[in-house]
């Protein structure tokens, strides 16, 4: 599958909650308008039956689905694609695991020129925050909206803003070039179907 240029880019909350709820969690949000699936989860033994539930959600949805750092994991499990950070592996490792069609994003927090070097070794999106206080990542550095400006003037690729993005101050965030909003707790804290729709009027 290949990156969406524009929507709601949700990444799951796994930490606490059954796998059931978390399958049920994102089948919601899926049928109501996400246009892809971040897996994510920092603990160091992952729920493997969980990633292909999730995979298996977002076929059905013709959605894509990513695995965030772990390369390994999105290989053995022919995820469509992975999401980098600044000390995951390279994008040219990512690219040799998972093969030249697949979607791979890179953390950019608020450098522009991280992200120009980015596209140029050949990633899918970039992404940039946190812009906004977050519960997930709340020790992340700031990101300013004015990077957003910059990079909209500079970047083919799809521009991703994440980070305490909330359908109150998305908006902001398009506005100045966002193309895809990632969300964590705005999705996953409430009833998902109902902060999904929350966030799709930022997008028309």
């Amino acid at each position: 599958m290949k990156c969406p240029r524009r929507g709601l880019y949700a990444i799951t909350q796994v930490d606490g909650k059954p796998d059931a709820q978390v399958l049920d969690d994102v089948e919601a949000a899926l049928k109501t308008g996400v246009v892809m699936l971040q897996y994510r989860d920092k603990n160091p033994v992952k729920s493997v039956a969980l990633v292909l539930g999730l995979k298996r959600l977002c076929a059905e949805h013709q959605i894509p689905f990513i695995v965030n750092d772990d390369v390994n994991l999105a290989a053995q499990i022919d995820a469509d694609g992975v999401h980098l950070g600044q000390h995951d592996v390279s994008l040219a490792h990512a690219k040799a695991a998972l093969g030249d069609d697949a979607i791979i994003g890179v953390s950019c927090y608020n450098s522009l020129q991280y992200a120009l070097d980015a596209e140029q070794a050949g990633a899918s999106y970039v992404a940039f925050g946190r812009f906004f206080p977050s519960g997930t990542k709340p020790l992340a550095t700031p990101a300013h909206i004015e990077t957003l400006r910059l990079a909209k003037q500079q970047l083919a690729v799809p521009i991703v803003a994440i980070g305490g993005i909330l359908p109150e101050n998305g908006g902001l965030l398009v506005d100045a070039g966002a193309d895809l909003l990632a969300v964590v707790g705005g999705v996953f804290n409430g009833e998902p179907q109902a902060s999904v729709s929350a966030y799709l009027p930022l997008f028309l």
